[in-house]
């Protein structure tokens, strides 16, 4: 499986959930491969973090040829992550072109169900090439117990792309376990943020297994 964490708007907290995301399949005995594919180096900065070894495999290549070097990248893989780049349009056309799945995380705010119809286009124009492609929201950072983190869902029906149904809430626990270079799975692992990680984690792999 390769699923990529992409949005063309910054801030969304995109590496974030492409940590978990990588550390909940690693939680299942799976090997993981995340590639940090953003020129910010987040994931990178993440792992240098750590004091202990990450349960997964993280690489940098923050480049255009992405696409025509994923089938050697992931080749000792059961799974690989993708960590997109924001407004790098020709890392994040190679990052949909070497994808089986891309996930779009939007937080639940105007300007972020606005600004995902670049990322749209970007799916779009990739499909051409790759018909195969399949795409879908994450909500992410939602605000418990309010108008808009319940409305988001009919707001993105417009881009007629699934909203996967499990969404992951702003919670502290995830701004503590980052500091430490940790994920609230390791942090935190009985927490309703972890409970929400996992949750996720089994919409999008059964996204990939549907026909």
């Amino acid at each position: 499986m390769i699923v990529g964490l992409l949005n063309q708007k910054g801030g969304v907290g995109k590496t974030t959930l492409a940590l978990h995301l990588a550390a909940a399949l690693a939680e299942e005995k799976r090997r993981v491969l995340l590639i940090d594919a953003d020129p910010q180096g987040s994931a990178l900065d993440w792992e240098a973090a750590r004091d202990a070894t990450a349960p997964f495999i993280v690489v940098g290549k923050p480049k255009a040829s992405l696409h025509r070097d994923i089938a050697s990248l992931a080749a000792n893989y059961d799974d690989v992550v993708i960590d997109g780049p924001p407004r790098v349009d020709d890392i994040a056309r190679s990052v949909l072109l070497a994808c089986d799945l891309v996930v779009i995380p939007v937080q639940p705010s105007p300007y972020d169900i606005w600004a995902a119809q670049d990322t749209v286009k970007l799916v779009q124009e990739a499909s051409v090439y790759k018909e195969t492609l399949k795409a879908v929201f994450a909500i992410n950072r939602k605000i418990v117990n309010t108008a808009i983190g319940r409305d988001v869902r009919d707001a993105l029906v417009q881009y007629d792309l699934r909203v996967l149904e499990a969404a992951v809430s702003q919670r502290v626990a995830f701004a503590e376990s980052a500091s430490q270079g940790l994920t609230v799975l390791e942090t935190a692992s009985r927490s309703q943020a972890a409970s929400e990680i996992r949750a996720l984690t089994r919409d999008i792999l059964a996204e990939v297994q549907a026909p």
